[in-house]
């Protein structure tokens, strides 16, 4: 009998999850509902069988544009008033990702069997995570499915900005220093060893530079099985460093606290913040369960910390201004902004329009740290390329002006 993973909410709203045998999902859901609870996520968990190949026997990784697209047509289509499983079943039937295909015929399915639009989105994690569930939800109780979507549509829109802006700050200089890398190994691996087998048959005293040069590509060729395994150990030492508590929280709060990448890395988690929690209040999500889900998509563990904070001092009946302060991660101004939209009544206007700003200084510091380090890897790897080839050279030099004296 298969196992299912569920999630489900209490009547009071506090969230409860466990593992279960049954026959079927839908029996599961009706369990689960017999026992008072709603918001029901019921998952499938597939036993891994057989040898796996990466690269082979894996589905097509479902896209942030797929989701976006999806998403707007199908709000279009239920503003037009077509039934929710006759959109389903055009919007599957048009699909060109095959693994998205599939999970929206499986979504049709659960929804014609009697499960709810959000329960059915909720079985496929890999494709809708929880805040797109949730709001889907809040919009089925609510009758404004149709604008939830739309807004769920914007905010997957600017999501997938911000990470494009990421990405591109992050591909510049780590190309320029693989390329880096790249020409200064091959340098000193080929190029090095000839020139010193020339040097060894002219005889005599080389400069000290050349030394240098020459004494590195000897110990790069002698010892790269080494430096190579090193450079891994350490990569992957931090990598299973970071998947502890304390390692992920010491690491996250380091790179709070690192010089220009530092400054980044908070304005993009405020814009996160703020423009998820806009959406979730906006949408009609509780606030407890939006900074619920909020905390869980912070992607940094100070940040998540600091909202979970946020979300217990309210539960104690204090503003959310107050605890915001307290953490030390949000700006002043931030803090008081979101102050007046709690004060005023208006927190999801004043939350989208902090986003908004903090969008806006986000891409300011993406382009100014580009733009700062342009000329810095210049000269790193103008200096470093240019520094091994006039090493090489000045034996040569030294020679002709002593043949030409």
């Amino acid at each position: 009998m298969p196992k299912y993973k569920w999630e489900a909410r209490t009547a009071s709203g506090a969230s409860q999850k466990g593992i279960i045998e049954a026959a079927s999902a839908q029996i599961v859901q009706a369990q689960l509902r017999k026992n008072g609870l709603s918001r029901i996520s019921v998952t499938e968990i597939k036993e891994r069988k057989g040898l796996k190949i990466p690269g082979f026997g894996r589905g097509k990784k479902i896209e942030t544009k797929d989701l976006v697209v999806f998403t707007r047509q199908f709000a279009t289509m239920i503003d037009s008033g077509l039934p929710l499983v006759q959109c389903l079943d055009i919007l599957a039937g048009q699909q060109e990702n095959k693994t998205f295909k599939e999970i929206l015929f499986k979504v049709k399915e659960d929804v014609e069997s009697g499960s709810t639009f959000a329960e059915a989105l909720g079985k496929h994690p890999a494709a809708f995570d929880e805040l797109f569930v949730n709001l889907v939800a809040a919009g089925e109780i609510g009758g404004i499915l149709d604008v939830i979507l739309q807004r769920l549509a914007a905010y997957i829109e600017k999501a997938m900005k911000l990470k494009k802006q990421i990405k591109g700050a992050m591909v510049y200089p780590i190309t320029i220093m693989s390329i880096a890398v790249i020409v200064v190994g091959v340098i000193l691996i080929f190029v090095i060893p000839t020139f010193a087998k020339m040097f060894a048959d002219f005889g005599g005293e080389l400069p000290a530079p050349t030394k240098f040069v020459i004494a590195l590509s000897n110990f790069l060729i002698k010892y790269i099985i080494v430096i190579i395994a090193i450079i891994y150990g350490i990569f992957w030492g931090v990598k299973r460093y970071y998947r502890t508590p304390l390692g992920r929280k010491n690491i996250d709060r380091w790179a709070l606290k690192a010089p220009v990448a530092g400054v980044l890395i908070r304005k993009i988690a405020v814009a996160k913040f703020t423009r998820t929690l806009g959406t979730m209040v906006s949408s009609g999500v509780p606030i407890m369960d939006g900074l619920e889900i909020v905390a869980k998509t912070a992607g940094n563990k100070i940040v998540e910390e600091a909202i979970y904070a946020v979300r217990s001092a309210i539960s104690e009946g204090k503003t959310i201004a107050e605890p915001l302060m307290e953490s030390g991660v949000f700006p002043p101004m931030v803090v008081q902004m979101i102050s007046v939209g709690e004060a005023t009544g208006a927190m999801d206007t004043m939350l989208n329009k902090i986003a908004d700003f903090y969008d806006d200084e986000v891409d300011d510091a993406v382009s100014a740290m580009t733009s700062m380090m342009e000329p810095l890897l210049m000269v790193f790897l103008g200096t470093t390329v240019g520094g091994l080839v006039v090493s090489m050279y000045l034996p040569i030099f030294k020679l002709a002006s002593a043949v030409g004296g």
